[in-house]
């Protein structure tokens, strides 16, 4: 019977060896849009469309943070740096608060990281807090809306929320000052308490010179048919391996360890970003959040994203079509991901990657330095843009409070 498998595999291996040789020339073919979605919106110029005004904080809130961690720079939370950075340069900055759309304030809490490389997010709740008293004490403007006309740019792994385990941030819930405040973060996932309504998500910041660094020639085809690399099991934190990821990585592993269609492992080769240009397909799943760089990174290399990540909501879904470039596949559809992968008609497999060649798509998906027309740095402004005029329920009366300042756990009542 393990023969007769074997011999199937091999098969099936060299039938999709065939379908591969179709995609071979797929990176020197003609890109395609769709009108009013991966063409259009993205490519808005939120230039004249509004004006944000940019909170100068004393430094120990995001440059004294920074300097003590230059690792900070280049983490995949980073976007919360040079969002501030383009800002004080961008065309839609104003001086004079009186004729802002938006405020801005500029705290970096996830740049608090262990020597692994991670963020703490245990002292992030109390900056915030402390950041949003000395907006409040000094200018007007948080008093007229108690934040309806703010935004924050919280990348942690469950926003606002500021926790990396999910019982622990659904326990927590979104920072109480923030209730009014429109939040731009990279979690998404819907009916979540993480997620609030009118929030714009974004994605993580993967390096971009790093990427075009590793691209290789357009002419190498792609010969690897499904590609991942990371974790399938987290036994530090999770060491009887049902939690991570709800499981659905500790499935691929054990349904297609041995499949020779699939190029699995949790090495982490040099040629990684090079890997992922010679595979049709990527799989983008869930792990402690549902999101990871690794959806940017299929995107910038043209490798069809297979998202596993169940109720995920996506980087500018309003713009994006990421259901006519991505698969998407259940979690509970997992030990079927071989089936549902080799069921895609080429016809289909090929416009995905016409639509991922487009290169609006890719330049949504980055925050490059200097800034470039239709970054993510410019979907997050064309987002913002598309919420103006505030409704005029956002201005509170003379004297009106809507937000409890008492609320939320002990610790993060303490002075920061």
């Amino acid at each position: 019977m393990r023969n007769r498998r074997w011999v199937f595999a091999v098969l099936l291996f060299l039938a999709l060896c065939l379908r591969i040789e179709a995609f071979k020339f797929q990176r020197t073919q003609r890109t395609e849009r769709i009108s009013g979605s991966a063409g259009d919106v993205l490519e808005d110029d939120p230039v004249g469309r509004l004006k944000v005004f940019v909170y100068e904080l004393p430094s120990k809130y995001n440059k004294k943070i920074l300097q003590k961690d230059p690792r900070c720079l280049t983490h995949m939370f980073a976007a919360e740096i040079y969002m501030h950075r383009f800002l004080l340069s961008s065309a839609v900055r104003t001086l004079n608060p009186e004729e802002a759309d938006w405020f801005y304030t500029p705290v970096y809490t996830t740049c608090d990281l262990t020597p692994n490389g991670l963020p703490l997010p245990f002292k992030s709740p109390r900056m915030m807090r402390s950041a949003i008293q000395l907006i409040s004490s000094n200018w007007p403007y948080w008093n007229r809306t108690e934040g309806a006309d703010h935004f924050f740019i919280v990348p942690h792994d469950f926003g606002a929320c500021f926790h990396y385990q999910e019982e622990k941030a659904i326990e927590r819930g979104i920072l109480p000052l923030l209730q009014r405040a429109t939040l731009v973060q990279t979690f998404g996932q819907r009916n979540h308490v993480c997620l609030k309504d009118g929030s714009i998500t974004i994605p993580p910041y993967a390096p971009p010179q790093k990427m075009q660094a590793h691209l290789i020639p357009p002419s190498i085809p792609r010969s690897i048919f499904v590609y991942f690399r990371g974790l399938f099991y987290d036994v530090g934190n999770d060491p009887e391996g049902g939690y991570y990821a709800r499981g659905a990585r500790a499935s691929v592993w054990e349904n297609f360890k041995n499949n020779p269609l699939f190029d699995i492992s949790t090495e982490h080769p040099t040629t990684y970003y090079e890997d992922m240009q010679r595979a049709v397909f990527c799989l983008c799943p869930l792990g402690w959040a549902p999101w990871s760089p690794r959806l940017v990174e299929a995107v910038i290399f043209g490798c069809i994203p297979v998202i596993i990540a169940d109720d995920i909501v996506l980087p500018f879904a309003d713009a994006i079509p990421w259901e006519e470039i991505g698969v998407f596949v259940a979690e509970k559809d997992v030990p079927k991901l071989d089936t549902i992968l080799t069921s895609i008609p080429i016809e289909e497999i090929l416009r995905k990657q016409r639509l991922l060649a487009n290169p609006s798509m890719k330049q949504a998906m980055l925050f490059p330095q200097p800034a470039q027309p239709r970054d993510a740095f410019h979907q997050i402004l064309n987002g913002l843009a598309r919420k103006l005029p505030h409704d005029a329920s956002v201005y509170l009366k003379p004297g009106e409070k809507v937000l409890n300042w008492t609320a939320g756990p002990v610790g993060d009542l303490k002075p920061w």
